[in-house]
């Protein structure tokens, strides 16, 4: 696949690592520049772009920053991917630790998923936001395995759904259906599967027990 991942950070850059050496094209951007990329771009072959950029021919775009910096991503974001493309969200709203207060999630109820495609103007579909960025490494296990995790996928777009689910099986992690994406809050910041490192029946059950109320620790 044509992949473009924007956001460097702990997740962006080992999803850089796993895919590329899945043998995806992978163009990757963040907020300082493509030329703060480059020993990123020589250990994994990934092409360093701009934000604008990354999403050129893909078929796959994974947005992977800080919650807060979601609208100032460009408008031209999307510009040039590859018709049906689906977008990757592993975005996390933190109003304690980094993001300060967001009225639409705190007072409408936008879950966090939703606030991000409103401000992207695309659909997208939530996972990897409750993922150790190390586990994207380390825990990759093959189909049937009874250490395999399994990772709560959710958004209203099928088929977008289904080719994060497929990429998720080629990383080594089985998926667990989370619903729509305003179902999405049930993996959110402070729920019971957000972090679970388990296997499918157990994202199932926590996914299960999640409460609506948003967590104190978790509110602005």
């Amino acid at each position: 696949m044509k992949i473009g991942i924007i956001g460097a950070g702990n997740i962006g850059g080992n999803l850089t690592r796993r895919l590329t050496a899945l043998g995806h094209e992978v163009r990757v951007a963040n907020s300082r520049g493509p030329e703060t990329l480059g020993a990123l771009a020589e250990e994994t072959g990934a092409a360093p772009v701009r934000a604008h950029e990354a999403a050129r021919g893909a078929e796959l775009v994974v947005v992977t920053i800080p919650f807060k910096n979601v609208p100032d991503l460009p408008e031209n974001l999307f510009d040039g991917a590859a018709e049906g493309f689906a977008v990757l969200d592993t975005c996390n709203y933190y109003p304690r630790q980094r993001d300060g207060r967001i009225g639409a999630v705190e007072d409408e109820g936008l879950t966090e998923s939703r606030w991000v495609e409103r401000h992207l103007g695309h659909p997208v579909v939530k996972a990897f936001n409750g993922t150790y960025a190390e586990d994207i490494l380390d825990k990759p296990r093959p189909a049937g395995s009874p250490e395999r995790m399994a990772l709560p996928v959710a958004g209203d777009d099928e088929a977008a759904k289904a080719t994060v689910r497929a990429l998720v099986d080629e990383l080594g992690f089985d998926t667990v259906d989370g619903g729509g994406t305003d179902d999405s809050w049930r993996q959110q910041p402070g729920t019971p599967v957000y972090g679970l490192r388990a296997g499918a029946e157990a994202v199932v059950k926590a996914l299960a027990e999640a409460a609506p109320e948003r967590p104190a620790a978790f509110s602005g």
